[in-house]
């Protein structure tokens, strides 16, 4: 078997490219303000030359910074990370000092001179490691600063801490801004998982709620297939197979969590009272009422289907009379429709009709009310009870909404 550690290592550096570009970034800055001020002076060349040393060995352990903040502290909380690119920073300024002073004997001296004025009357020129102090009535005076090496170690020591604080600023800003952006990155993707996670499992609840319908709706249809069979009515048994086939030819290559228009979850709902209708010829009548500016409006496939078939159960097959079931649809001038689905005796009466309860309904209801919060959250609402005409009226709202 293969050693992980090949693929750890790289793991830690996943973010290689965003590193590259804030270290060049800041080192690219700092480059653009040696340049202004190079080019103020009379010797922009040998300033521009030194500090392409800087510049380069600064690139270099800034990369060995984001090297320790990905090897000691990648998976770490943000208080490890700021201690290792802390560390890293201080770590970082120290060598930079140490290198810039092994160097003072390799780096070109400036020919730029600074003329001072001094009280006194003298004239200061400084060049270089040099000063010269000109006296009118005398030979100027040359001064030359010694080099590092010919300093004590206490002088040497004060004069590298003096430099590493300097570079010791840089290197924390550079840290803070990588850490800064590392953490919104986090946070970023921690958002989208989120979101993923909420939009699946939205999702995957309606495909359930959707799933629940079927094996309801095959029961019932099964249970009235049996009792026009046990009852010798085999021709409106034969008629409603062949409805039920085509029910489920269709409403099977539905998507369950697609959306359909309400043209076509009426049509779906006709090819369902046919079935009904085959069993009660005489008691089930259909009443359909969807204006033409709503039958492009999306809801939840099937959706009406439970309710439906409660119209069916509490009213239809409870009673001796001729019973209509009514679906109709209205706007509500808030951006948002009605469905309302009843069942009443068609010429009238009260008593005669068994109200359903919300417990009688069952499933039906449950399933139709969480299906639509799943869908559309607070936006829609159902509503049912007993008419006081009598008869039984569940109503849906929801927004209308249209396909793009």
């Amino acid at each position: 078997m293969a050693s992980p550690h090949p693929i750890n290592a790289v793991s830690r550096f996943v973010d290689w490219r965003t590193g590259l570009k804030s270290i060049l970034g800041f080192w690219l800055f700092y480059a653009l303000t040696v340049v202004a001020r190079a080019f103020l002076g009379s010797d922009p060349w040998t300033t521009l030359e030194n500090k392409l040393v800087v510049i380069l060995l600064g690139i270099l352990l800034t990369g060995l910074i984001y090297a320790s903040i990905n090897v000691f502290a990648r998976t770490g909380t943000i208080r490890k990370k700021a201690v290792v690119a802390g560390l890293s920073s201080l770590a970082a300024s120290m060598i930079l000092s140490f290198v810039l002073l092994q160097l003072e004997d390799v780096m070109r001296q400036s020919r730029e001179e600074f003329r001072y004025q001094a009280r006194e009357g003298f004239v200061i020129v400084e060049k270089g490691q040099q000063i010269r102090i000109e006296r009118s009535a005398a030979e100027p005076l040359v001064l030359t600063f010694p080099k590092m090496h010919d300093l004590d170690s206490n002088k040497r020591l004060r004069y590298a801490a003096d430099i590493s604080v300097v570079w010791l600023f840089f290197f924390l800003a550079w840290s803070a801004f990588y850490l800064a952006t590392r953490a919104q990155a986090a946070s970023l993707a921690a958002q989208r998982q989120v979101a993923a996670a909420e939009s699946a499992a939205q999702e995957a609840q309606v495909r359930a709620l959707r799933y629940q319908v079927n094996p309801h709706f095959l029961f019932n249809t099964l249970n009235s297939l049996s009792s026009l069979v046990m009852t010798g009515r085999a021709d409106r048994a034969e008629a409603m197979l062949l409805a039920l086939s085509t029910f489920f030819r269709t409403s099977l290559s539905l998507d369950p969590g697609a959306d359909v228009t309400l043209a076509e979850e009426i049509e779906l709902q006709k090819l369902y009272l046919d079935i009904e209708m085959a069993r009660f010829p005489d008691r089930l009548n259909v009443e359909i009422d969807v204006p033409a500016e709503l039958e492009r409006a999306l809801l939840p496939a099937l959706i009406l289907q439970p309710i439906v078939e409660n119209a069916i159960k509490y009213g239809v097959s409870k009673s001796r009379k001729a019973v209509l079931v009514a679906i109709a649809a209205r706007p509500l001038g808030d951006g948002r429709m009605i469905l309302d689905i009843s069942n009443r005796l068609k010429h009238g009466g009260k008593d005669e009709l068994p109200a359903a309860t919300h417990e009688g309904t069952g499933l039906g209801l449950d399933n139709v009310c969480q299906r639509l919060e799943a869908r559309f959250g607070g936006r829609a609402n159902c509503r049912f009870g007993p008419m006081t005409a009598g008869g039984y009226k569940v109503s849906l709202t929801l927004p209308i909404e249209f396909r793009d």
